[in-house]
């Protein structure tokens, strides 16, 4: 039985460009089985998670810093100050700013945001965003237009940005940041493709998107990655994780 190769392992390059490990992963607030949750990040051995629905009332603050430590890794920005999103990274990252943007409020439809930040690894400097768009389609698709802006604001030449999109590929919004950014599933597939399964169909709705320049080395959801078991993926929340392994050219 032929079985996935594994992702590259993180490293930094003697030309100074970086291949960094990069996790995608709607949480569901850690409503769920946080230890499973916890091996599930810790065994993709990530060097940023971008996270879609961290908590974000009582303790807030607390619970993420616990998911963070069990994992390995430390708050970079986010939780209720960007209305979910979320960014966890691993000590090997030299962190420059952080940034959280709130996105105009429609009635009756829940806030969004945006967590960003800047980090180095050796040489390669990249943006780095997590997103959680609106499940109605106008204003998702205007928040697609959001981030595509406030990437090309962040003063990087590279950036990858990722969430849960509430769309599939061949959606409007889906479509418009795939016309800007590479969308690194499609670029190198890996692993599994659908993110969704909790009813048929099973759709692919998270997805990640790096900008120009970045090579995409594989991208999906890791499914045979050693120490992800099917039983965590279950219990650790509702979506399944995104992982991709990116080579980052020195700035």
């Amino acid at each position: 039985m032929a079985t996935t190769p594994l992702l590259p392992d993180s490293r930094t390059e003697s030309d100074g460009s970086a291949v960094i490990r990069v996790l995608s992963y709607n949480i569901r607030s850690m409503r769920d089985d946080t230890a499973a949750l916890a091996r599930v990040i810790t065994a993709c051995a990530p060097d940023v998670v971008l996270l879609q629905e961290a908590p974000r009332f009582f303790r807030w603050r607390k619970k993420l810093a616990r998911l963070a430590s069990a994992s390995g890794l430390v708050v970079l920005s986010g939780g209720a100050t960007a209305a979910g999103p979320a960014i966890l990274c691993s000590l090997r990252a030299g962190v420059e700013r952080t940034e959280d943007v709130l996105l105009p409020l429609t009635p009756g439809q829940h806030r969004r945001g945006f967590a960003t930040a800047v980090v180095r690894f050796g040489g390669a400097r990249i943006g780095v965003l997590s997103c959680h768009l609106s499940l109605r389609q106008d204003e998702r698709y205007e928040q697609g237009g959001m981030l595509l802006d406030r990437l090309a604001g962040m003063g990087v030449e590279h950036a990858v940005a990722g969430g849960d999109l509430n769309e599939r590929p061949e959606g409007r919004t889906f479509r418009r940041l795939a016309e800007s950014l590479t969308d690194c599933r499609a670029a190198a597939p890996w692993g599994g493709e659908h993110t969704w399964t909790r009813d048929a169909p099973h759709r692919r709705i998270d997805a990640l998107f790096a900008t120009k320049g970045v090579e995409v080395l594989g991208c999906g959801v890791p499914l045979e990655q050693p120490g992800v078991s099917g039983r965590d993926l279950a219990a650790a929340t509702d979506h399944l994780p995104v992982l991709a392994a990116l080579r980052v050219p020195a700035a």
